[in-house]
């Protein structure tokens, strides 16, 4: 078995995404010499050599040469191209191949490639940029329970990891965690607009807001209770939250959520079959 510490992992693309990853697995005691790094910004290569000791290149190829994982933080309107380039030594070396691009799907990469590999699908959201992640993987019928741990381990380092048995079910953790931070800064948006109309100054609005949703989450980390039963619990009878979630239920607000997100879903699913039919 490859031990984390000293086993290679190439990143394509240094961006916010590959940034946040291996910043974890640093701190996760990962040799920052066993990370590699390829990225066409000068710029962006100087700082995560002098942020991590890593090695970064300009060259897709120089950066995966001997890597035993590849993981693919491009943009997914450049993945066809970057596979296509890479495909030669990818399909020589056969790294576990971990995709972080949303919207393509695991055949659509072994046919870029030209070779059925290992291949692990992630859909991470923004938090994991500050390792508070939360991240859906579904692996390929090539990867075995190794490729898996070493999936696991790599992803971690961002966040909360759950597999899903089904790949389309990557659509729907798309549509819950992938977008699902928008949805809660959308309504904390709204929150604090509501505190500042209601005769709060900005600050006192922004940082009672997000206190609140963070205390909210930890709760529900920390509580075997459903949220159905947290909300219950500070509900008062005839009390001021009783009031305000009257208002909530009135413009049914659950319908709208489960709306909001078949609709996220549905255009993951069009996004994938758009890239799926690129040659």
């Amino acid at each position: 078995m490859i031990v984390m510490t000293t086993a290679k992992i190439a990143f394509i693309g240094g961006g916010n995404m590959a940034t946040s990853l291996i910043a974890g697995l640093i701190a996760d005691g990962h040799a920052p010499q066993t990370i590699q790094v390829a990225d066409p910004s000068q710029e962006r290569r100087d700082s995560l050599q002098a942020n991590f000791g890593v090695r970064a290149f300009a060259s897709n190829a120089d950066a995966i040469a001997d890597a035993d994982t590849l993981v693919l933080c491009v943009k997914p309107q450049m993945a066809a191209a970057v596979c296509h380039d890479i495909a030669a030594l990818v399909t020589a070396n056969k790294p576990l191949i971990i995709s972080v691009m949303a919207g393509v799907p695991e055949q659509t990469l072994q046919r870029w490639f030209g070779a059925p590999l290992m291949v692990v699908r992630a859909m991470p959201n923004t938090p994991a940029m500050v390792q508070t992640g939360a991240i859906g993987l579904h692996a390929s019928p090539e990867v075995d329970a190794e490729g898996r741990n070493r999936a696991e381990t790599i992803l971690r380092a961002a966040g909360l990891i759950r597999w899903v048995e089904d790949e389309a079910r990557i659509d729907a953790v798309t549509a819950i965690s992938g977008s699902g931070p928008a949805y809660f800064f959308l309504f904390m948006e709204a929150l604090e607009e509501a505190g500042i109309e209601l005769g709060l100054d900005a600050q006192t609005a922004r940082l009672l807001t997000i206190q609140t949703a963070l205390g909210a989450a930890k709760m529900a980390m920390e509580n075997d209770a459903s949220p159905t039963r947290l909300r219950e619990q500070v509900t008062s009878p005839g009390g001021t939250t009783e009031r305000a979630l009257a208002v909530f239920q009135e413009a049914d607000l659950h319908d709208l959520v489960i709306r909001a997100t078949r609709a996220a879903r549905d255009r993951a699913v069009e996004l994938s079959q758009t890239l799926s039919g690129q040659p």
